[in-house]
Formats: structure tokens, sequence, C-alpha cells
């Protein structure tokens, strides 16, 4: 038998065990409704949270392939990112897979002699650790990137409602350095 037959065997509790490590993340009156509400419309979050781990957790069984694996994170981690969950407790949901393993297969994986591909597959969900906090880090720049792009847009139109402010007419050209107009093919020399 091999490690990976049996994690496709215990998927079932482990998927859920895994789940409840990352709703327990969430405050206890969320926790109550993202368990209890089963409807994709109703509860877009625990459905992606749910949809999220089984694909990753099916993923890592099979060729672990780090773009199918960070559209699932991103699946995860975005909503998390706008929630503003510090970096750790973002991804620190992966670790829990190994934790939940062990205590759910760790007699049947030392009575098989699966310590190599223990160990291996432990590897794995350190390397999505890994992926998992780029994931992070792309979603809270984007959302950097859109505050201040707001903020700049905001501060313009207060400029421009204020008469302090003005649109340059498309033609138009900027000054250079050493006179004359950029975009000026005369030479001076």
């Amino acid at each position: 038998m091999k490690l990976a037959d049996l994690l496709t065997q215990k998927r079932s509790p482990v998927v859920k065990k895994w789940s409840d490590v990352i709703l327990r993340t969430y405050p206890e009156q969320s926790q109550s409704f993202l368990r209890k509400q089963k409807d994709r419309f109703a509860n877009p979050v625990g459905r992606s949270i749910l949809e999220g781990i089984e694909s990753i957790y099916d993923e890592l069984l099979g060729e672990a392939d780090s773009d199918k694996l960070s559209l699932f994170l991103d699946n995860i981690i975005r909503v998390r990112a706008v929630q503003e969950f510090t970096p750790s407790k973002a991804v620190g949901f992966i670790f829990g897979l190994k934790r939940i393993i062990k205590e759910e297969l760790e007699g049947e994986i030392l009575q098989h002699g699966m310590s190599d591909e223990w160990a291996a597959f432990e590897s794995r969900v350190d390397g999505l650790a890994l992926l998992c906090f780029d994931v992070y880090s792309e979603c809270r720049q984007k959302i950097s990137d859109i505050r201040v792009n707001e903020l700049r847009n905001q501060s313009h139109r207060l400029l421009k409602m204020a008469g302090l402010a003005y649109e340059l007419p498309e033609d138009y050209a900027l000054p250079k350095k050493g006179g004359g107009v950029e975009g000026d093919n005369l030479n001076n020399g």
C-alpha cells in the first residue's frame, strides 16, 4: 500500500477536519454560519473554502501542479486577504493538514513503513505553504494598489472641484530639461 492510497481512503475525514481548522480562524458567529449554510449563493466564502481545500488535497495527492494549486489557493486566500488576516493567520491553515494527517494515519504510516513517502508529502505541504504566502502577498498588493488608485482619483476629483486642477490637452508635450519640447527632432548641436 502507498501513502497516496491511504490518503485517498481517508480523504473525507481529513478534508472535514482541515475545513474545521480553517473555520476556527473566523469569529464564533461566522464559524456557525460558514459550517451550517450549504447554499453556494448564501455562503460563497464557506463554499470557496470547502471546494478549495478539496481541490488542493486532491492535487497534492496527484501531480501537485503549482498553477492549479495557486488557483485553488487564490479562491481561499483572496477572501482572507480582504478580511485583513495577518499573513500567519491567512496561510497557517496549510500546516494544519500535516497535523491532521499525522493524527489520523500515524499508526498506519509507521506500520506500513511509509516514512519516506510521508517525508516527501510533508515537503509538498511545506511548498504549498510557501506558494500560499505568495498568493496572499499578491492579493494584499492588489488591495494596496486599488486603495492608492482610489485615493489618487479622490484627490484629483477634489482638486478639480476646487478649481485647482485641470486636464492637459492630449497633444501637450512636456518641456525637456535642456530647453525645447520633448518629442522635438531638432539637433541642437
